[in-house]
Formats: C-alpha cells, sequence, structure tokens
C-alpha cells in the first residue's frame, strides 16, 4: 500500500532501483560532516576559493558532445553498403578503362554522400539548438573575501564547484550533486534518473535511511538531471562535471550494441548484389571464350553486365526519401530525424515501448472517488479534504500548491471553501506524512475544526477507532490502491479554540472520515494515437518503474487490455532466464517495477524474437534501453544525455507525433521498397536475356554504351519514386526490407522480363530483312533497347500502382517517368543520336509485332502482381 499512499500530496511511493548503485555508508554525512568535507559553510565560498577550485576541477559540464565535422559526415556516408557497392563497381570500371561507366558512378557516388551528410549536419545543428534550451544559470551565495558578507548571485551553471551553497525554488533544475541544508516543503521530480513519475519529499534533517533504500531514497541529497516541483532549499554542491550521478549513468555506455532495422536489410541486400555483380562477369567471359571464341575484348561488356544488374541510383534514392520525410518531419510536426536511416526504422516499428508518465499519462494526478468509512461514495469527504488543501496552501506560506493538492481544489468549487476562516496550518513533513488545517466553522462559536488529510496509515494511528474497524479501513485502503490509485486518509477533530499554536502533536483522537483516491490524468492525445498506431500494426508495450496498478490503472482508462498474463514485474523478469524472457516479452503488455537493466534487457528479448523495436525515453535511467532499441526516440526537454542518444526527437512527448513519424518512415520505407522491387527484377531480366543472347548471336547483343544509356535512362526515371505517393495500403504495416522477400520477387519476375525479351529476340529475328550484318546487327541493339525501354515502363507502373482504377486517372510523377522513358526508347533510334549510339531506324513490322509482346507482357505481369499482392496480404 506505500505506493499510493500519499501525505498531504507528496507520493509516498518508493523510487525505482537507480542507475547507479548505493553508495558504501549506510547512513548519510551529516551537514556538518559534508560542510568539513568540502571545506566550506553555510555563507558559501570565497571567490578566490571558487576560482581555485574551478582551475583545478573543471567545468560544471555534462558528458561531452560534439558535432560531427564535414569530412567525419561524408566518411561516415562512404560507409554505407550501398555506396561502398557502386564505388567498387567504379573502380572496377576504371580498371578496364570504361571511363564513361566509372565517371558516372563516381558522381553518383559524390550526390549521395553530400545528401547525407547535408542531412546528418542539418540534423546535427536542430539538436545543437536544443541543448540550449536547458536553464544555464544557478543561485549562488559566494562571498568577495573571508571578512565579506555573502551576497547572492546568478552564475552560469559550469561555474559551480564542489561547496558552493546554492538556492533552488520551484521549477528550478538541480544544477549539480547537492546535500540539502535546509529545506521547506521540497519535493523534486527524478523520473530523469529513476522513472518515478511522482515527486519525492526532501528535507535537510538527518533523517535514518530507510531498510533496503537507495541511493536516491535518501531525503537530503538531490541530484542533477532533478528538477524542483515544489518548496524551496538551501544546500551546498558536492560534485560536478564527470562526477555527477548523472553523469556516471551516461558513462560507458556510448554504443549501439547492435545493426538497426535498416542496417541488417542494407547489408543483407547489398550481399545479394555483390555476389550477383561477382558472379556475371566470369559467366559473360566463359560463355564468350568457349561458343564464341571472344576473349579479354568482351570485358567493358560483362563490367557493363554487372553495371546494370546493380541499382546504381539506389544510394541517391534512398537518401533522397529519407531526407525529404525527415525534412517534412522537422517542418510539421517539429520531429527532428538525427539519423536519417532512423526514419526508415521507425517505419518498420512493430513494437513501441515507452513508460506511462507524460506519454500515456500527464505528469499530473485528478481526483478520481471519495469513499466514506463504509466504502461507498461521500462527496463530503472530498469537501474536507479540499478545505485541508486550500488553508494549507494559505496559511502554511507554501510557494505553490502540491499536484495532488491541485487535483482536489480543481474538483470542487472553491466557493464553498472560503466560507470557513482559516486559524493555522501545519505543513506535511516526510517524517509525520501529514498536513493539519486548523478552520473556525460558520455559526460554531469558541470551536475549532482541525481537518487532517495524508497517508493512511499516519492518519489511522491518530483517530479513535478499534484496532479491528483500524485494520479494516487499512483493508479498504490497500484494495484502493491496489486498482491502481493514490490513496489519501481524511479525518477531522472538534478543538475549543485557543490563542497558543497548533502543533502537530494535537492531531489526536481524531473522527475518521473516508477516503480520496486519486489517478493519474490521461493524455489528451493518447487515446486517439493508440488507435492509430495499432491501425498501423504497432504494439504498444509499457515499460515503467511506477507500481503494477498504477500502470494496469492507466492501460486499462485507455482501452489497453491487460490481464494477469500480460504483466510482469522486475521481480519476475530477475528469475527469467533470456530465451524465457523473449517468449514472455512478446505476449506481456505492461513491464512494472523496472530498472534500467529491466528496460535495456527487455527491449533486446524484443529484438531478439525478430521485432523491430522502438523505444521512447526521457531520462538518464532510459539510456540503456534507448541505445538497445532499432531506433531511440526522446523528447525535447528529455535529459540532455538521453536526448543525443536517441536517433528521433519529439517536438512533445506525445504519441501523436511517434505517430506521424511511423507514417512518415513508411512513406519514404514504402518508396524504397519500391523502387528496389522494379529495379532490381527488371535488371535481372535484362541480364538474364543478355547472357542468353551473347550464347545465342555471333554479335554482343548490346555494345556497352548502349547498356550505360539504358541503365541511366530507367535509374532517372526512377528518382521519381523520392517524389511518390505509395499506395495506403502501405502505411498499415511496418515497412521492412526482407532480403529474402526480396530476392523471391525480383527473380520471379526478373524471369517474366526475361521471357518478354526472348519473345523480342523473335520478333527481331522474323523482322530483320537488312542486306549485311551489320545492319542486322544496328537493327537488334535498336529493337531491345526501344522494348527494354518500354517493358522498364510498364514495370515501373504495373508493379507500383495498387489495384485502384482512380490511381490511373490521376497519374503521379512515376507514370510521368514512366511515359517519358517508353517515348525516349522509341524515339531515340530515330534521332540524329541514334548512329551516334550504335542505333538505327527499325521497320514497321516490327512495332506491330512488339505491340503484341507488349500487351502478352503486361497482362502477364499484372496477373504476377496481383498474385503477388494476395500471398503477401
Amino acid at each position: 500500500m506505500a505506493e499510493s499512499t500519499a501525505a498531504s500530496g507528496r507520493d509516498a511511493a518508493t523510487p525505482a532501483p537507480s542507475v547507479v548503485s548505493a553508495p558504501r555508508g549506510l547512513t548519510a554525512p551529516t551537514v556538518l560532516e559534508t560542510l568539513r568535507r568540502l571545506d566550506s559553510g553555510p555563507r558559501g565560498l570565497t571567490e578566490a576559493q571558487a576560482e581555485e577550485r574551478l582551475a583545478r576541477l573543471g567545468e560544471n559540464i555534462g558528458p561531452a558532445w560534439r558535432a560531427a565535422s564535414w569530412p567525419q559526415l561524408l566518411l561516415r556516408s562512404l560507409r554505407d553498403p550501398f555506396t561502398a557497392v557502386l564505388a567498387c563497381l567504379g573502380l572496377v570500371s576504371a580498371a578496364v578503362l570504361a571511363w564513361s561507366t566509372a565517371s558516372v558512378i563516381l558522381l553518383l557516388v559524390v550526390v549521395s554522400c553530400v545528401l547525407r551528410a547535408s542531412g546528418e549536419h542539418r540534423a546535427d545543428r536542430s539538436t545543437a539548438a536544443l541543448r540550449e534550451l536547458v536553464a544555464t544559470t544557478a543561485t549562488v551565495l559566494r562571498r568577495a573575501d573571508e571578512e565579506a558578507a555573502p551576497a547572492t548571485r546568478e552564475l552560469p551553471v559550469a561555474e559551480l564547484v564542489p561547496g558552493d551553497v546554492i538556492r533552488l525554488g520551484p521549477g528550478d533544475l538541480v544544477p549539480a550533486d547537492v546535500r540539502l541544508l535546509r529545506a521547506s516543503g521540497l519535493a523534486v521530480h527524478q523520473a530523469a534518473l529513476t522513472g518515478e513519475s511522482a515527486p519525492v519529499a526532501k528535507s535537510a534533517e538527518d533523517l535514518p535511511r530507510a531498510a533496503g533504500g537507495g541511493l536516491f531514497d535518501r531525503p537530503q541529497l538531490c541530484f542533477q538531471g532533478s528538477s524542483v516541483a515544489s518548496g524551496s532549499a538551501t544546500a551546498v554542491v558536492t560534485e560536478t562535471g564527470a562526477q555527477t550521478r548523472f553523469a556516471a549513468a551516461h558513462e560507458g555506455r556510448a554504443g549501439r550494441p547492435e545493426a538497426s532495422a535498416f542496417d541488417r536489410s542494407v547489408h543483407g541486400i547489398s550481399w545479394i548484389l555483390i555476389r550477383f555483380m561477382l558472379l556475371t562477369p566470369p559467366l559473360v567471359l566463359m560463355a564468350n571464350a568457349t561458343l564464341r571464341d571472344r576473349g579479354l575484348e568482351t570485358l567493358p561488356f560483362a563490367v557493363a553486365v554487372a553495371v546494370g544488374l546493380t541499382p546504381e541510383m539506389l544510394p541517391v534514392l534512398v537518401t533522397l526519401c529519407l531526407a525529404r520525410g525527415a525534412s517534412l518531419l522537422a517542418r510539421t510536426q517539429g520531429v527532428i530525424v538525427k539519423r536519417l536511416p532512423a526514419l526508415h526504422d521507425i517505419g518498420a516499428v512493430d513494437i513501441l515501448c515507452l513508460d506511462k508518465t507524460g506519454t500515456l499519462t500527464q505528469d499530473r494526478p485528478v481526483a478520481d472517488r471519495a469513499l466514506g468509512p463504509d466504502g461507498r461514495d461521500d462527496p463530503e469527504v472530498l469537501h474536507w479534504a479540499a478545505v485541508n488543501a486550500w488553508w494549507t496552501l494559505q496559511l502554511a506560506d507554501l510557494p505553490e500548491p502540491d499536484a495532488l493538492d491541485e487535483a482536489i481544489l480543481d474538483a470542487v468549487d472553491e466557493d464553498a471553501l472560503t466560507a470557513y476562516d482559516g486559524v493555522a496550518a501545519v505543513p506535511f513533513a516526510p517524517d509525520r506524512r501529514l498536513a493539519v488545517a486548523v478552520v473556525r466553522t460558520p455559526g460554531r462559536l469558541g470551536t475549532h475544526t482541525l481537518v487532517v488529510k495524508g497517508d493512511v496509515q499516519a492518519v489511522l494511528e491518530r483517530c479513535a477507532l478499534a484496532d479491528d474497524e483500524r485494520e479494516r479501513l487499512c483493508a479498504l485502503a490497500a484494495r484502493q490502491a491496489d486498482g491502481g490509485v493514490r490513496v489519501l486518509a481524511v479525518a477531522t477533530a472538534e478543538r475549543s479554540s485557543r490563542g497558543r499554536d497548533y502543533q502537530p502533536a494535537d492531531a489526536r483522537g481524531l473522527a475518521f472520515r473516508g477516503l480520496v483516491t486519486l489517478r493519474d490524468a490521461l493524455a489528451p492525445t493518447a487515446a486517439d494515437a493508440l488507435a492509430v498506431l495499432t491501425d498501423r500494426g504497432v504494439t504498444v508495450k509499457v515499460l515503467t518503474g511506477d507500481h503494477p496498478g498504477t500502470a494496469v490503472r492507466a492501460c486499462l482508462d485507455l482501452g489497453i487490455p491487460v490481464t494477469a498474463d500480460t504483466l510482469l514485474t522486475g521481480d519476475d523478469i530477475d528469475v527469467l532466464t533470456d530465451a524465457e524472457l523473449t517468449e514472455a516479452a512478446g505476449r506481456t503488455t505492461v513491464f512494472a517495477r523496472c530498472t534500467p537493466e529491466h528496460k535495456a534487457r527487455i527491449t533486446e528479448a524484443l529484438r531478439t524474437g525478430g521485432h523491430t523495436v522502438g523505444f521512447l525515453g526521457d531520462g538518464v535511467n532510459d539510456l540503456p534501453a534507448l541505445r538497445a532499441a532499432d531506433v531511440g526516440i526522446a523528447p525535447r526537454d528529455a535529459a540532455d544525455v538521453a536526448r543525443e542518444g536517441a536517433d528521433v526527437v519529439l517536438a512533445e512527448k506525445d504519441l501523436t507525433a511517434i505517430a506521424h513519424a511511423v507514417a512518415a518512415g513508411r512513406h519514404a520505407g514504402g518508396n524504397i521498397v519500391a523502387y528496389l522491387r522494379i529495379t532490381l527484377s527488371s535488371n535481372l531480366g535484362n541480364v538474364l536475356a543478355m547472357l542468353s543472347a551473347g550464347l545465342l548471336l555471333p554479335f554482343l547483343p548490346m555494345l556497352p554504351a548502349q547498356v550505360l544509356l539504358q541503365n541511366l535512362c530507367f535509374d532517372a526515371a526512377q528518382l521519381t519514386f523520392a517524389h511518390d505517393r505509395p499506395d495506403p495500403a502501405a502505411l498499415r504495416r511496418p515497412t521492412v526490407l526482407d532480403p529474402r522477400d526480396l530476392l523471391r520477387f525480383i527473380t520471379g519476375f526478373g524471369v517474366l522480363n526475361a521471357v518478354a525479351d526472348l519473345a523480342t529476340f523473335g520478333v527481331l529475328a522474323l523482322a530483320m530483312h537488312g542486306p549485311g550484318r551489320g545492319v542486322d546487327e544496328a537493327v537488334f541493339h535498336s529493337g531491345w533497347f526501344t522494348e527494354n525501354l518500354i517493358t522498364q515502363a510498364l514495370v515501373m507502373v504495373l508493379l507500383r500502382f495498387g489495384r485502384s482504377a482512380a490511381e490511373f486517372r490521376r497519374p503521379g510523377p512515376v507514370a510521368w517517368a514512366a511515359l517519358a522513358l517508353a517515348v525516349i526508347g522509341l524515339v531515340l533510334p530515330l534521332s540524329p543520336l541514334g548512329p551516334v549510339l550504335g542505333l538505327t531506324a527499325l521497320p514497321a513490322v516490327y512495332y506491330v509485332l512488339l505491340t503484341a509482346v507488349l500487351v502478352f507482357y503486361a497482362v502477364a505481369l499484372g496477373a504476377a502482381r496481383n498474385r503477388s499482392a494476395s500471398h503477401a496480404s
């Protein structure tokens, strides 16, 4: 019940285990011991002391971060497997003195590298700008010399040193690790460090440490990366820079342990291409040497055939698709894609792991129910809780209301609270876990009413109840807490009016009024965003450090089904082997009481199970899981190290932005997949036809320059895929570049394309009536050149579009590019450039016969496409 009971708005939940180990000592040093160790005092350091320490210890800055330089970005782009394959082909072309081919390939490599480097450079600049949004100053107590009085100054956070005395107020970020000297109503958010969503009460008193508590459980200590939720404090800086717990959590987590989904797919496809490319030239040379007695003079043709198999524009098109999608996301949604391949990865995500706070729920509670002692709804209980919250805020000089008090006040009419006259207030303190407000009730002269609100156990101990009744009420509160709500107890007592001050000890002999339950407020966009993600085939899994009941309650409120079989806690995970966790993670929806190590292990288990995993996190404790996921996602206001360790940065911690990013990733990925399928199947068909023609004909089936020109025309036309809109059905499932699926597709359609080419050979045999062999060669080259470009245009249209006829009525950039490709195939042999390229005009009968072949090919292609689509669905 400790998780869900709170005192006067201070959640009594135990923080999740921290990302660092607890210190060696069993008790925290006292204030005096801390000041002596730091050679400081309550009046702070002198300027001379601070300057000496700053020079000796260095600036108080977080883990180092530097944007990559242009040369580094270009080299990183060159390591891309697609680009490396293309560069190797360029070197081979240069080695056989095919300078035109080598020049074109080198140009494509340079364009691809520059495009990718510029996209990532823009992302680095955006990330650097985000760092400036973090607070950069702190209120410090400094003295000019030993004799001077201390004065408060606003100093850059980087100039803080151990021993500095600082002041903290509501909304301040804790700029370093500190030990509290004085505190008033202080509560801090430690979610960035522990994952615990509720504020944690802090105090300067040397209270005993809770059994089994970790470093972050110590009330006297606050840490860099946390923020002040309420209250104020004076504290002494104990650690700065790389010595803080914030920096220690980041240390040693600098690399992505495994390749991402895009990297794995790219490597698989690259190896398919490399195998074909290495196999093709030797086959061409051997076949020509054996059957046609042609030797090394066919080497340029063999290289041209290998180039023809390779999608030369692939690096450029991949970069264009991803860069356009990333640019659109940044402009319209404020989403920054720091690593371009991450856009494909987020489109391939089928499991999204996230914490509930800030995504499924807001970082604030709302009043749920008010229950009387009998467990039935009783609005009077909520009224008395609001009286306590209102007058505690008014009389205890608190800087702002606590989050739970705000939720209670929002649920009642505040006009009814002003009917009372406030007399005194005893604010919440961690040791007593309750708050007391004393009011003068209208019409009750000479009488004061004590209104007490706080932790259930603490309030019940002060009520005049029999033991069995107290146990019954504790059980009632426990049942409510198990339902995922926070529980407060409310009690009152009548006292004769008096002049002296009220003390905490006056809260005794109380009459128990009832319980107030509070639940996390749901994020307003969460339900709609979850529906969109579900429609797009993305399964959401909740990984949280909170109590299981709290997480389950939020999921059920949003319509996410959770049962005992789909819930695991950190203790459950600890007893599972990696293989067992991989099996269990797939069916589990909520993982509660998770440490950072649990989150990373769950993420890795899901990836091992064959899923593409996205992880949304914003704290230092999320960093291991961000690194382990295929794509790490962080909001703009996340901890620096979390934001820099992520691949995608959101403007807000909002599932709607992730849904937009998934759509953009699938848009780009769908275009890349369409390009690969169309290009590789067409190219494979051409290579098979060339190999067959080389064995059947006494001359080369196509000149190397003609092969290169055909490839350039085809690839230039396919650049329009970067501007295409894929079929809407493609957005409803993850886009994955599966090498085996791609190989099956291109093999089937490549063979079909080769059959059409071989049929064209027969047509050419009937159509050729030239007087000599030279004319026959030119006619053959021209006929096959024309047929190749037209069939490639048909492939672009028929394999790209779905079954909807509306897509044909409104042609897009791909359809217009396909039309231009067909026109080039028909016109170029007749143009003045034809003879220069070895092409010539074709007899009229050829076009009649070619039309029949193309009709047959289009019908067969459409039937095969429909069959492939039905199998895929």
